[in-house]
Parts: structure tokens; sequence; C-alpha cells
């Protein structure tokens, strides 16, 4: 049999999985022979912390896409791994390959474009073709638009629209096995361990403490435990102290899942439970073709413009009030329990995530940009695209967004939520003495009870940084520039 390409390169980068792989699975179907790649890329990692989850996490994982990739083809097959500049390192590295084709799966995020951009016209100059495939999600860029042809800014459409163009072959799975015998052998030379996080300049993290487990073998473990409760996943997705998420936002972040893999088991399970997980997916999708269409919120603009005319706080009081937020200590538990979920985890919950946005936004009176940056470096899932699409929703500056006067009140949202206070005690154990009735406004406890619980409010749990009754009159007063907006 003759192929279109006697030798290609898959180059992995938020793919870290060998089954059902678009770009992989099309290259194994396209060349005689496959060399197989990935870049611990010196552009992204360096400004990282040298402590990181998420390139601990990365690490891990690659490892693990190496030893499944032996598994497939034998001991001599495997990842060539490159510490460089990716967009200098891969039209290198093909061209000491000596292949024809690179194959990528899409990365839509402003900074992959450019980077893919430069990689194609350096490949070019070689003679060497790019083929990059969609995988990361269902349907992208401008596949579900509206009956008059312009992409959705409002999610219910959306997600209507996107529901009735789904079919089984949107969902079908990529083999990679039945072509596994086309992975060439590493050559000589270019057939080092993936290296250690110390090689790559990192130090170890919490993240085998947390329990989280990188690479394929970890997503099909969380999976298999949530969907026995993913009937469940309905009444239970809202509370913190609950086992009720899946908990697969990094593996999908990274590619250790397939999202075909993910709808297909929501469609294998009936019940509302199982309807509203596909909702979540869809939801992702939905931020992920506003990046694509309106690539303005990429660069930090509210979708919605008049949004830019607000006049967010600034100056010593503002610098206060971000570090108190940052580090927990805004008098409020439920939203410095999630602060300190999110500090010793990388993972916050998402009803806490719309709590701790709204409270920087409209009770902070802070730019959202601040929280979107800070959840970029600290969560273990950022990802661009539903990060922008989160704090934009909080702030009401975004696609389908909260109106500008619905401002969450974290008391109220704990009581619901949280009513026995099991989430905010497991990171705030110095609340435990409270009555239950005050617990998620202790400086409204008695006297008597803050005593009997060991609590001097200032000193032991910090007083609240701002009223919300108060705040929430200075937001509307804030947002007054946008009424109707």
């Amino acid at each position: 049999m003759e192929w279109p390409y006697a030798s290609a390169l898959m180059w992995f980068r938020r793919d870290l999985r060998a089954g059902d792989n678009v770009a992989f699975s099309q290259a194994l179907r396209s060349a005689g022979a496959v060399h197989c790649a990935f870049v611990f890329d010196r552009a992204i990692l360096q400004p990282l912390p040298r402590q990181d989850r998420r390139v601990e996490f990365i690490r891990d994982s690659v490892a693990a896409l190496d030893a499944d990739l032996r598994a497939l083809a034998g001991p001599g097959a495997g990842l060539l791994t490159l510490h460089d500049d990716a967009a200098e390192a891969i039209p290198r590295l093909a061209a000491r390959l000596g292949v024809q084709a690179v194959f990528a799966n899409h990365d839509d995020e402003p900074a992959a474009l450019a980077r893919d951009a430069l990689v194609r016209r350096r490949l070019a100059e070689a003679g060497i073709a790019l083929h990059t495939c969609k995988d990361s999600v269902v349907f992208e860029r401008a596949e579900v638009l509206t009956q008059g042809g312009k992409p959705y800014s409002v999610f219910t459409p959306y997600s209507r629209a996107w529901l009735a163009r789904l079919d089984e072959a949107d969902l079908q799975e990529h083999p990679v096995e039945p072509h596994a015998g086309r992975l060439a052998p590493r050559p000589a030379g270019l057939a080092a361990e993936v290296p250690s996080l110390a090689a790559l300049g990192f130090q170890p993290t919490n993240l085998r403490e947390l329990a989280i487990t990188p690479g394929s073998a970890g997503a099909e473990t969380l999976l298999s435990d949530f969907a026995r409760r993913m009937d469940r996943y309905d009444v239970q997705r809202d509370l913190p102290a609950v086992k009720g998420p899946s908990y697969l936002g990094v593996h999908l972040r990274f590619g250790t899942v397939s999202i075909r893999r993910l709808v297909r088991e929501a469609r294998r399970h009936a019940g509302s439970g199982a309807a509203t997980w596909l909702k979540e997916l869809v939801w992702r999708e939905f931020y992920f073709q506003v990046l694509a269409n309106f690539p303005q919120v990429g660069r930090g603009e509210s979708f919605r413009p008049e949004y830019d005319r607000i006049a967010w706080e600034s100056g010593p009081r503002a610098e206060e009030r971000f570090a108190a937020w940052c580090e927990g200590r805004t008098g409020y538990p439920l939203v410095d329990a999630a602060m300190a979920q999110i500090r010793r985890t990388g993972y916050m919950h998402n009803r806490l995530r719309m709590v701790v946005a709204s409270f920087l936004c409209k009770d902070l009176g802070l730019d959202w940009r601040r929280g979107e940056r800070y959840f970029a470096e600290h969560l273990n899932d950022f990802e661009l695209a539903s990060n922008n699409g989160g704090w934009q929703w909080a702030s009401s500056s975004g696609c389908d967004a909260q109106p500008y006067f619905r401002i969450f009140n974290p008391v109220s949202q704990g009581e619901r939520f949280d009513p026995e206070g099991k989430f905010v005690l497991r990171y705030l154990p110095q609340l435990a003495g409270l009555p239950k009735a005050v617990l998620h406004a202790p400086w409204t406890a008695r006297p008597v009870d803050l005593a009997a619980a060991g609590i001097t409010l200032g000193q032991d749990y910090p007083l609240p940084i701002v009223d919300h009754a108060q705040a929430r009159e200075e937001t509307l007063r804030r947002y007054a520039v946008v009424k109707g907006g």
C-alpha cells in the first residue's frame, strides 16, 4: 500500500493521549512511518513559578504517553521529547527526521495560533506540510452558527443548536491501534528519556498528595468513578462539601481524555444528571467558539465594550483588598475557604468560582481581569476560553452574562450550598466552635458564642473587609455607566 507520505511527525500538545486522537489517527493513516514528539516549550514554561502543579501533571502525563506508545509498538518506539522553543524545535526536528508532513491538533488560544502560523511558514520553507485537526471540542470555530450565519453570543440557543447538530459521526472514535505498526522507532541520538521535573527546572508539588493521577489512566479512573455518580450530578454539583463534580477538568485541559469519550458517556446515561453534565460540556464549547469568533476577549477586552467604561477601584485600599481576597482574609468564610482551596489544591468548585468572582468585582469593586489572571496562575484546569468566559459572566461584561444588578451574597450562598459548614470547616478549622447558624457570618455571633469558640474577631479570624449591603449599593452606582446595557 502507498501512503500520501513516506514519513510524518505527530506533534503532541494539549492532547496527551494515544487513543481517540484525531491528528494521531490521521498521521498513522497518512504515512508509512510516524514519529511522535512533545516539546516542553520554554516560551510557556519560563514565566511560570518553579513549583507548578500543571507542569508536574504535564510531565507525568507525557511519561505515561511515552509508555503507552511503547506498549503499542514495542520498546523501540516512544516519544521524542525536547526542552526548547517549540516554534524553532519542531521545524528543526522535522527536517532532521526527513518527514514530509507534521500533524497536530488545533489550539485556538492566541499565543498558540501565532506559534502555529510561524511553524507553518518555517515548515513550508523546507517543503514540509503542516496538517492540523479538530480534536479538543466536538464543534469548533464557526461550525455552529445562527440561522443568519453569525456566531452565537447567548448560550441557550447555542446549546439547542449544538445538540440538534450532534450526530453519532461526530462522536466516533478515531482508532490508533490498527495502525500502530507504522510507529517509527526513535532514531539514535534522539532516544532520550522523558526529562525529569528537575531537569526542566521545576520542583515537586503536592500533586501526588492530592491524589491527582496524570495520564489517560488517571482520566479513566475518574470517569469510571463519576459514571457511578452521574445520575445525581444535577442535585450535587452545587454542593462544595459533596463529591459531586467529575473532577475531569485538568484531564480535558491537557487532553488525557477525549471530549468525544465524555459526550458518549453522558449520552449513555439517561436522566437529568447526565443531561446537566452534558450541558456543562457544551458551556465549555460555547466559550471556545466565543474566543475563536470574538478574539478581542483574548486580548483582555470586555465582550460588551460599554463595560470597559466602568471605573474600578484603584490605589492602596484596592491593593489591600485584592491581597485579602487572594489570601483568603476577607472575613466571609465561604470566600476565604474557596481561596484556601485554590491555593492548596489548584482546584476550586464551580459554584465557588462564581461566588469569589462576584465578590471580587461587585463587593470589592476590583477589575475582573485581576481575578482572571489569578485563576490563570493557580488553576490546574486553566483554559483561556472558559476562564475568560467565567470571569466576564461574573462581571456582567461577557456573553450571556448575569445582569449587572445580580450580586451574589456570600453569606446566603454559604447557607444555601454549605448549610452544615462542612466545606468551610475543611479549610477554616478555627471556626469549628461556632454555632452553625452564624458560621457563614461570624461577626453576627454573640460575644458568649465567640468566647466559647475561642475566637477573637480580627485576631483568630478577620472581620469583614466590606459590608455586603453597602458594597452592593456602591456597585450599582459603579455600573450605572452601563445601565440598561
